[in-house]
């Protein structure tokens, strides 16, 4: 009788047990927060430095500052806490409430200037099709130069004995007399926002250059094609896309004009009159020049509330916008 072959033995699969399966996901939990940690304690030494160099030259300062801000500090004493006082006193100052308004006649103004000759000088750029580089790297020179030396040199041509503006408009039969155009308040404020947009619109082209790059070419041959000229180009496609560069360059420019004293201070020092004081030249002359720390703080902290609302409104409406384009 034949013998039934034999089978092969069967090789038996053990199934993970809800213990071992425990144990190996806490395994890697475990592994996985060690490297967590070691991460963490790498990324912490290599801020180290820069969290100590915030907190000495940005912290330190601002809360020194709020604190003497509550003080009637001097030179050389070191004040009794008086609260608002300070504060109440500059409101009530007639002069702080013209360096306010001089403040926000002057930011608002060069941003604007500035939002607009760059725009101009970024689209001029882009459509270039020579002497792209040359071009470029000229229009950041006034942005490198220092601003002590650029301001001397401005300080010089708008003197009216010796400016050369005055010169070349005489020359080109534009004025028969000599201008000073420092020594107004009118022209002051005018001749401080030249120079101010002078400087700052590089970084405004430069910035929306580099947005514009970023725009593909087919968004504008698709609206050519649907018969948009070259301002609904502009308005419907260029615009609406370079609304986030915008956004964030207006925002730095914004907080620089608004705090600008090395201009202001070297053109005209704040006058014809404090027609041209800003927060920062004015809290300098209360409290350096005349010695009252306590006051001085409180001036140049006046401008904290403003910026910070301003900070907080563009970064809103840029989170805004971020969103809008997720949801769309």
């Amino acid at each position: 009788m034949p013998q039934p072959a034999e089978s092969a033995p069967a090789t038996v699969l053990s199934k993970p047990t809800p213990i071992r399966t425990a144990a190996f996901g806490l395994g890697r939990l475990r592994r996985a927060s060690r490297t967590e940690r070691r991460e963490w304690l790498l990324a912490l030494i290599l801020l180290t430095p820069a969290l100590v160099m915030l907190g000495l030259f940005v912290a330190y300062p601002f809360v020194r500052g709020i604190w003497l801000g509550l003080l009637d500090s001097v030179v050389g004493r070191e004040g009794q806490f008086v609260g608002l006082q300070n504060y109440a006193k500059l409101w009530n100052d007639s002069i702080f409430r013209r360096t306010a308004q001089n403040t926000f006649i002057y930011t608002g103004c060069a941003t604007f200037l500035k939002l607009t000759l760059g725009m101009l000088v970024a689209l001029m750029l882009n459509n270039l099709v020579g002497f792209k580089r040359i071009l470029r790297a000229s229009m950041l020179l006034p942005w490198i130069v220092p601003t002590v030396l650029s301001t001397l040199a401005w300080k010089w041509m708008l003197d009216p004995t010796f400016s050369i503006v005055n010169w070349i408009l005489y020359q080109v039969g534009f004025i028969r007399l000599r201008v000073d155009w420092l020594g107004g308040p009118v022209m002051a404020m005018g001749s401080v926002i030249l120079v101010n947009v002078w400087r700052g619109t590089p970084f405004f082209a430069i910035t929306l250059l580099a947005g514009l790059q970023t725009i593909s070419p087919d968004v504008y041959e698709a609206a050519s094609i649907d018969g948009a000229n070259a301002w609904q180009r502009f308005w419907k496609v260029t615009w609406p896309l370079l609304m986030p560069v915008t956004m964030v360059v207006v925002l730095f420019s914004v907080i620089q004009t608004f705090a600008d004293f090395q201009l202001v201070y070297i053109l005209t020092g704040g006058g014809p009159a404090n027609s041209t004081h800003l927060f920062a030249t004015y809290a300098y002359q209360i409290g350096v020049a005349t010695g009252k720390l306590g006051e001085g703080a409180a001036a140049s902290l006046a401008m904290f509330p403003v910026l910070f609302m301003v900070v907080l409104f563009q970064l809103w409406y840029i989170r805004r916008g971020e969103g809008g384009k997720g949801g769309a």
